[in-house]
């Protein structure tokens, strides 16, 4: 396979453009006002607008309702569901399952607060470790012989 140089480097076919000279006769295209219109406040030199204005118009920031009140999702806690039908799947018997593993077993994302939910089938012999745990799930734990430790 052969290598490239740097000194041999190029850019693509038609990646680079020429720059369009403005003010450059009649003949350019870009002549005369070059493409600025005739008069008025845009084909001054120095002209700018003010981010958002619309001509006049009430602009959209204006136009959109503005939030009112307290919002709680700065604040509020949020568990990663996980289901009992997950462990069963992902861990063996006569394990712990500790927090970090279901961020190993992509069960959850690192940092997140783990929920244990009843869904699914769950016959295993082992301690599971986690947040919180519904009531149903507390249920199905107790009934297989396991064992639940809440964070």
């Amino acid at each position: 396979m052969a290598t490239t140089k740097s000194n041999e480097l190029k850019p693509a076919k038609g990646s680079i453009k020429k720059r369009t000279r403005l003010g450059r006769g009649n003949a350019s295209g870009h002549g005369g006002e070059s493409g600025r219109g005739h008069k008025g406040q845009k084909s001054r030199s120095g002209y700018s607008s003010k981010p958002g204005f619309e001509g006049g118009q009430m602009p959209l920031y204006k136009r959109i309702p503005k939030n009112r009140g307290f919002k709680n999702h700065l604040f509020k806690t949020t568990y990663r569901a996980v289901n009992l039908g997950d462990i069963q799947k992902h861990f063996s018997d006569k394990e712990v399952v500790e927090i970090n593993d279901y961020y190993d077993k992509n069960l959850a994302s690192k940092g997140e607060l783990i929920k244990i939910l009843g869904d699914g089938e769950f016959n295993k012999k082992c301690t599971i470790q986690a947040h919180k745990a519904s009531k149903s799930a507390q249920d199905k734990i107790a009934k297989s012989g396991a064992k639940l430790e809440l964070a």
